[in-house]
């Protein structure tokens, strides 16, 4: 990031700054619980994790006051590593311990689940299998959890729950518009939406986003960290628009990329790089 001093005062020369900040949206993990019994917390963990060297950062969040020290002891036991809570019943707790205090969910924007899938592949040898319908209700009911694990990035709180995600899934296609308010996420292949994406609305995939309409809202590609990942549009102009974690806001965007059919990928060492696809 470079800042522009208005001083007309002759530079002089000087070290390396200490810091600088960037801007980087990062994904972590969020654990909700609803009891404070260790015992029940340390089953369900060895029941969730397949080891204790996954190195995941992690959010604290609950519903019932913790023994915060002894829950963060536990946590880094399995490998995991909490760099803070939900604000909550575990504030004080938390300034003594130096963690991070993160603010509680706003206003829940409505989750989409897609009623359309696109092919899915169990062999590569057979032949594709047809479309399927989901809906809310084919969502597992288990029995309550002590805790559930959430992923989640700046730009937005992605409840685990919301993801659409199913072995095999290559691309997942979606004819609706996307209105302000709500929200697409996809997980396992590439999305692809062939109407518009309003102001105030988003849609996120792990793997490339492609958007044959008016592309506004918050567009998302890579969102766990695929580098290879790719955003195309038909017209471009985004409020966000992130690859692989590497995010760029509306007011930043090169002017002459705006309203054009546009390509974004993530380039190691330029950051996000904007193609207008008449050009190329």
């Amino acid at each position: 990031m470079t800042i522009l001093d208005n001083d007309n005062s002759t530079p002089t020369p000087s070290a390396t700054p200490a810091l600088a900040f960037y801007g980087k949206m990062l994904t972590f993990s969020r654990l909700q619980f609803s009891t404070d019994d260790l015992n029940a917390i340390e089953t369900q963990l060895a029941e969730t994790l397949s080891n204790k060297s996954s190195n995941i950062p992690i959010l604290i969040d609950s519903e019932v006051e913790q023994d915060l020290s002894a829950l963060v002891e536990l946590l880094w036991s399995w490998g995991l590593q909490p760099i803070g809570v939900v604000t909550g019943v575990l504030d004080a707790q938390a300034r003594e311990q130096r963690l991070a205090i993160f603010p509680a969910d706003g206003k829940r924007i409505e989750r989409i689940l897609p009623s359309k899938k696109a092919t899915t592949q169990v062999n590569k040898a057979s032949d594709a299998k047809s479309t399927e319908s989901t809906s809310t209700n084919d969502v597992a009911a288990a029995s309550e959890p002590a805790l559930e694990t959430a992923t989640e990035t700046t730009i937005a709180n992605i409840p685990a729950e919301t993801l659409v995600s199913a072995e095999h899934i290559t691309s997942l296609i979606y004819d609706q518009m996307l209105r302000s308010g709500q929200s697409l996420n996809h997980v396992g292949g590439d999305l692809i939406l062939t109407n518009s994406v309003n102001s105030g609305a988003e849609a996120i995939t792990d793997n490339s986003l492609h958007v044959y309409g008016r592309a506004q809202g918050r567009l998302v590609a890579g969102a766990t960290g695929d580098k290879d990942a790719r955003i195309f549009c038909q017209v471009f102009n985004p409020s966000l628009v992130s690859v692989a974690g590497t995010y760029c806001l509306r007011d930043n965007l090169p002017e002459h990329v705006i309203d054009k059919p546009v390509q974004v990928r993530f380039i190691e060492g330029q950051g996000l790089v904007f193609t207008v696809m008449d050009d190329a």
